[in-house]
């Protein structure tokens, strides 16, 4: 299965990853012990002069890591098919031991690239390189998360098994069973309807404020970090049902597949990116501002405030279309 073409571009995209983004850690090492603007000497100046080498490979990166997320979840839901039990992902996932943890660690390596390249953006508008300490820390924090995820993803395509018989997401995510699925599929689908939506209206105003105060795109950006587990929470115990129009189908990969209208893409990739920029929002807002940056940074932050909030409203938009699209009643 590895001879795949898309299972071959993510093994590359993953061995190439780990090795830029291993190097890159070492060298951020270097750059947290001996980086010294003030300082003349020859090792300082070669440190600069590397240091845009090393930053325009990261950000190749740190974009491939953005898309990696996508094409692996894509993948695992066209390989359902060649899986006895599967009827989407979480069947292909869950064919051995490696899928599930190798995708929630692409999960993680998704937020941590978005906030390495808002940083970066923030560090290169600064005449005096203001955040490069920070970003190359945050790197040296990010390195093990990459190539942990490229090592279990290599040693879950390598030990795939047509013959397993997997797990249907039908029998994990139902609030029967034990485990985080059955408790994600088992919460209140009012409550957590109340709390989406109710979420919305709340990171719209904090939206306003940021564009006012610092303090507001501080809040924005925590704000909309949280939002993330509010949304997936209430994907799974409510709008997942209105998609499926079943009270009882809560898998959030399903709503993937074209027989939904790839609905799941037009709910996930605003939410994700979305959460992704509030977190880096909330990030730069509660840093120390930089005398580099007292004019440019709040600028740069009112216009992520207004991309994310904008990809925010693009998924409630959906989310309420799917609510009221659908044939099922579930509240009288």
């Amino acid at each position: 299965m590895i001879f795949d073409p898309p299972v071959m571009a993510l093994l590359l995209a993953s061995a190439f990853s780990t090795v830029i983004v291993a190097l890159g850690a070492v060298f951020g090492v270097h750059v947290l012990l001996h980086w010294n603007l003030a300082d003349g000497h020859a090792r300082q100046i070669r440190m600069e002069k590397r240091t845009y080498l090393v930053s325009t490979a990261l950000m190749l990166v740190m974009v491939l890591q953005l898309a990696t997320l996508v094409l692996f979840v894509h993948n695992a839901d066209r390989m359902a098919v060649l899986f006895t039990g599967a009827m989407c992902a979480v069947g292909t996932l869950n064919v051995n031991e490696y899928g599930m943890p190798a995708f929630l660690i692409q999960v993680a390596v998704f937020f941590g690239a978005a906030l390495w390249l808002i940083v970066n953006a923030a560090d290169n508008m600064g005449r005096d390189y203001p955040y490069t300490r920070f970003k190359y820390g945050l790197l040296v924090l990010l390195a093990p998360l990459v190539i942990a995820g490229g090592v279990l993803e290599w040693l879950y395509f390598l030990n795939l098994d047509p013959n397993v018989i997997t797990s249907c997401c039908s029998k994990l995510f139902t609030p029967e069973n034990a485990g985080i699925q059955a408790d994600l599929s088992s919460a209140d689908p009012k409550l957590a309807l109340y709390a989406l939506f109710g979420g919305l209206a709340l990171l719209m105003g904090l939206a306003v404020w940021a564009m006012r105060a610092r303090a507001g795109a501080a809040a924005y950006g925590i704000a909309g970090s949280l939002f993330f587990i509010v949304a997936i929470v209430a994907i799974i115990s409510a709008v997942s049902s209105y998609i499926y129009e079943t009270p009882n189908h809560h898998c959030p990969f399903c709503i993937l597949k074209p027989q939904y209208g790839f609905i799941g893409y037009f709910l996930y990739l605003p939410l994700f990116l979305a959460s992704a920029i509030a977190l880096g929002i909330g990030v730069l807002s509660l840093w120390p501002l930089p005398d580099s940056l007292r004019d440019r940074l709040p600028m740069r932050l009112h216009h992520l405030v207004l991309v994310s909030a904008g990809l925010f409203a693009i998924f409630g938009a959906v989310a309420l279309y799917a609510i009221l699209a659908s044939h099922l009643i579930m509240f009288g």
